[in-house]
């Protein structure tokens, strides 16, 4: 029966709460237990799919295929432990069941009400798999005080008291802001939160403070008093300058301590940290650096391309080299059309996914700079795309070649499709079909699916095997039909879907190192286990920097 462990938020948003889940996460994992960790946000989107990157970050995609916050690829990327569909819920999906149920007389024409109807829904999606692992954490979004949120905050309240006694516990995450003026750190914002937490049924067993420095132990000790917690359960948080310290340095503060104390497990197992401190080893001593080019449109928010800057810094974790990667708009492209003096000095390019015509012409002038230089290019599920059609344009003759999605985005034919909107495909045994007008949500090719690599090409010698499977997310694809044609001028598709019908991967022979692949490698990579693309992609862009 798995301990459960409830992380909230208060005084302000963004303070690191996925950080903290995942950190703790994985000192309890270095104690030698089991975890799972769990995203519950307040928000009535049924799921983060079709939110604009600028509104919530990047969407994260399980194996099994959910579009999830990206929270949840913090967690993987701590622990480990792949995320399941039933490892995030949103208001907006607890809404969406309940009255599924309500609509099917689940209920019995009762009174449908918040309590308990939506706060049972809720704890019912707590208990899913509570008997796999050893130790639960469930991360509350929003802060406390925000009013989408009470249904949750009730919700694991009745949650711990349904439990036995010391089957859950607490944990709130706050901010103490310091004010240079008078030179004080202070406490009364965390006191705040903790009193309107206290107010709704939950008091915290541990606190944990974000500041920028240390909490002197008079402030500690404030903090114990007034929030009522023990003073070595006041875990200070300061600014890293990698998120990858945060589990050394939340064992040095005794995190992982005080919440096995709160469960009252004792003696504790001791932690073995040895692969944490290779990996803050290796990225606060590299031994080269390079310098990557993220061409895309997304540029302003950077959790829009969350998974990809933490696979290059993983990637160079691999070389250990440090990886510094610059945000460039695609769109600048197309207003100056002047490419080479953007490019020139990067040691590889890569373009990441995203929906939508607008810069798209960008990303293909990036693609050929990279081709027609002999740079290392990168292209991920719409780069694989644009790098194709860039082919097509000025290597197969099809000077029109484009995507049926732009056409439909515009609602008029003007290009020859060599992408095209995918209406049907082989999911396992059963065959998934799509249309054009379907709803958004939930309806592209999603989670994991296997690809065969041709023997002897350029992936299958990194991967080091011809069978690989990866996370997918796109609704449109690389038109087999005109393989034969591209290959032809030296554009190989070196990995297919099992059946042969859709493209996986292509690659360049003979260019220093030039591939696109359809899906998402960014979101399988790690720390301690940096995704091979990347390695391979940062070791080329690395022999690139010493060329010149």
């Amino acid at each position: 029966m798995a301990r459960f462990i409830f992380i909230t938020g208060g005084v302000v948003s963004s303070l690191g709460k996925g950080l903290a889940s995942a950190a703790l996460g994985a000192l309890l994992q270095a104690r030698g237990y089991s975890v799972r960790l769990r995203k519950l946000d307040p928000y009535l989107n049924v799921d983060p799919g079709t939110m604009s990157p600028f509104e919530h970050g990047e969407v994260f995609v399980t194996d099994d295929g959910a579009e999830t916050d990206l929270d949840l690829g913090h967690y993987e990327r701590f622990t480990g432990v792949p995320a399941r569909r039933t490892d995030s819920v949103s208001s907006g999906r607890i809404y969406s069941n309940v009255l599924e149920k309500e609509r099917r007389g689940d209920y019995l024409g009762k009174t449908i009400q918040v309590i308990p109807h939506v706060t049972n829904e809720i704890k019912d999606f707590l208990r899913i798999g509570e008997d796999e692992v050893d130790f639960m954490l469930c991360e509350i979004g929003g802060t406390v005080g925000d009013i989408e949120g009470l249904p949750f905050f009730e919700a694991i309240r009745q949650f711990g008291q349904d439990k036995p006694r010391g089957q859950c516990i607490y944990m709130h995450l706050t901010l103490l802001p310091y004010l240079a003026a008078s030179g004080e750190l202070k406490t009364k914002p965390t006191q705040h939160s903790v009193k309107e937490l206290r107010a709704i049924g939950i008091a915290p067993d541990v606190l944990v403070c974000r500041s920028e420095g240390p909490i002197p132990q008079k402030e500690r000790e404030k903090l114990a008093l007034f929030c009522n917690v023990r003073p070595e359960a006041v875990i200070a948080a300061q600014d890293l300058r990698s998120i990858y310290e945060a589990p050394l340095a939340y064992h040095r503060e005794g995190l992982d301590q005080a919440v096995l104390d709160a469960f009252q497990i004792s003696p504790a197992p001791r932690p073995n940290l040895a692969k944490w401190e290779d990996v803050v080893d290796r990225i606060m001593n590299p031994e080269g650096e390079v310098h990557i080019a993220i061409v895309g449109k997304y540029t302003q928010l950077g959790d829009a391309y969350k998974s990809i800057a933490e696979a290059l810094t993983h990637g160079g974790i691999a070389n250990r080299v440090r990886v510094r990667a610059e945000w460039l708009d695609s769109e600048l492209f197309e207003k100056t059309g002047d490419v080479a003096s953007h490019l020139e000095g990067y040691d590889a390019i890569l373009v990441p996914g995203g929906f939508g015509e607008r810069g798209t012409e960008g990303k293909i002038k990036a693609a050929q700079f990279a081709r027609e230089r002999k740079v290392p290019y990168l292209g991920i599920c719409l780069g694989m795309q644009l790098a194709v059609i860039e082919a097509s344009r000025n290597l197969a003759g099809l000077t029109d070649a484009g995507s049926e999605e732009f056409d439909h985005e515009k609602g008029e034919r003007r290009f020859t499709p060599v992408i095209y909107h995918l209406k049907e495909w082989l999911e396992g045994n059963r065959t998934v079909q799509r249309s054009v007008a379907d709803d958004k949500g939930g309806t592209m090719r999603l989670g994991a699916y296997d690809a065969i690599l041709a023997a002897g090409s350029q992936v299958s010698g990194i991967y080091g095997t011809l069978t690989i499977s990866e996370r997918h997310r796109h609704r449109y694809e690389v038109d087999i039909a005109y393989r034969e044609r591209l290959e032809s001028c030296g554009l190989r598709f070196s990995g297919l879907s099992p059946d042969g019908r859709l493209p996986e991967i292509v690659e360049i022979p003979g260019h220093p190192w030039f591939i696109g692949v359809q899906y998402h490698p960014e979101l399988k990579s790690k720390p301690f286990a940096p995704h091979p693309l990347f390695a391979d992609f940062i070791r080329a862009a690395l022999e690139q920097s010493r060329l010149f």
